[in-house]
């Protein structure tokens, strides 16, 4: 196989080399072939070097091949490269793969193999000899068995005119299922385009010329004779048997309720009637009776908690609130106080994000004001004073707002979606940093309330 592969490798450049001539690919071919299947020989050359088995003849034994028949079909897809596929068969006493001399199917049952290949030719159609090489893929069926092969080999061919030709071809059947027999394949036949024949050209004759007739009387001038003129006194068009459609909407002024305004047919040529006025015809229209908008189907602007505060312009749809907080509830003085009250009460080890334990008290009482109200929401800022690098204080905000979120989630019960955490280091202090004072009022946690 591998002198086959190198055959291959050395013939493709060649190939490659050849003037090219667009007249000569092969044409649409169905071809037949007289067919010999070797197995003998490729199970002897499986154990035994080549100058064994030509010492031996086992490439001649003639009486050890099974004879068969295929027919095939061929089509050029350049001067040196066509397209092949063949189906052959033989009644055949198939070896089991292992070689051991037995027959996996019935004896002496149909063997059919089937192949699509393409054909490598050295030389293009244009010459009367032309050596070639052959790959493609395989399948084959013996009794009940189906298996795969891949079929290559080499060949040649002899042009007997422009469309026939004479084709020898050697081919190495190697298996690519198990239950498949490496074998060789030997075939002769012959090729010719069968839809290539000249058509006789018939010669046209000439017919006789017209008779003089009257021309037909037009009336309105529209390019139909009155006899065909639905409307013989008013110009009109073609496809109306002559009657005009004035506004273009495909239906005749004679069937238009509506001549000079474009509509629809359902309508008798009136436009889709818009009950409310909102632009939305009532067709699509949800709310054919209420003004409304195209995004909705017709209908209004939903308002789904029933508190005069769209569902666009509310920030909780779904709660229902006041115009001033954007269509969400007031959250009370006393949970604003509360929440800002047990903020006050968070503390962390020195320069780290720990809580400290003295912190949990005025954390459980956040929590347990978020479960009373299960739409209620919090923001957690953290902030520090300007002491050291502004990234590290950067840092160590967003990490200590971090860290109280995590406790309200994992300890306090809190869904995580209810909660937020930012970091703004030094960049808003309360009090002055120049005093110890200020700088201890200017490390802290801020927990904001809010709904949406």
């Amino acid at each position: 196989m591998k002198k086959i592969l190198c055959i291959v490798a050395l013939a493709l450049p060649a190939i490659c080399s050849f003037a090219q001539d667009d007249n000569y690919i092969k044409k649409p071919s169905l071809s037949i072939h007289f067919t010999l299947d070797d197995f003998n020989g490729a199970q002897y050359l499986q154990h035994h070097d080549l100058r064994d088995a030509l010492n031996n003849k086992k490439f001649t034994d003639i009486q050890g091949m099974d004879p068969g028949f295929g027919i095939g079909y061929l089509q050029g897809l350049s001067r040196h490269f066509d397209f092949a596929g063949t189906l052959s068969g033989n009644f055949t006493t198939y070896p089991t793969p292992a070689n051991d001399g037995t027959s996996f199917g019935a004896s002496n049952a149909l063997l059919l193999e089937g192949d699509a290949s393409i054909v490598g030719k050295m030389l293009s159609d244009k010459h009367f000899f032309s050596p070639f090489f052959k790959i493609g893929v395989g399948a084959s069926k013996y009794g009940g068995y189906y298996g795969a092969f891949i079929p290559m080999g080499v060949g040649f061919q002899f042009k007997f005119y422009s469309t026939g030709f004479l084709l020898f071809n050697w081919q190495y059947r190697m298996p690519v299922t198990e239950n498949v027999t490496r074998h060789f394949y030997y075939s002769v036949g012959v090729a010719d385009c069968l839809l290539c024949g000249n058509k006789a050209k018939t010669k046209a004759i000439a017919p006789p010329p017209p008779p003089v007739v009257e021309a037909p009387k037009d009336r309105d001038g529209d390019g139909i004779v009155d006899s065909l003129d639905a409307c013989p006194d008013v110009a009109g068009l073609p496809q109306f048997k002559g009657c005009p459609d004035t506004d273009g909407d495909g239906i005749p002024d004679k069937d238009d309720k509506c001549p000079n305004v474009a509509g629809v047919a359902r309508y008798n040529g009136c436009p889709i009637p818009d009950t409310d006025g909102d632009g939305v015809n009532d067709e699509i229209d949800k709310c054919p009776n209420v003004a409304g908008v195209a995004r909705y189907n017709g209908c209004p602007i939903p308002d789904t908690d029933g508190d005069g505060v769209n569902d666009e312009e509310d920030k909780c749809p779904n709660v229902a609130g006041v115009k001033e907080n954007q269509g969400c509830p007031l959250i009370k003085e006393e949970i604003v106080k509360k929440v800002a009250y047990d903020a006050k009460n968070i503390f962390f080890n020195t320069g780290s994000a720990k809580l400290l334990a003295k912190s949990f008290k005025s954390l459980n009482e956040v929590a347990k004001i978020l479960k009373e109200d299960a739409n209620l929401k919090l923001d957690i800022e953290g902030h520090t004073d300007n002491t050291g690098k502004p990234e590290k204080n950067q840092a160590l905000s967003e990490n200590r707002a971090k860290a109280v979120m995590e406790y309200l989630n994992a300890k306090g019960g809190i869904e995580a979606s209810r909660l937020s955490s930012a970091g703004y280091g030094d960049t808003k202090p309360i009090a002055s940093n120049k005093t110890a004072k200020g700088r201890a009022m200017n490390r802290r946690v801020e927990l904001v309330p809010k709904y949406y």
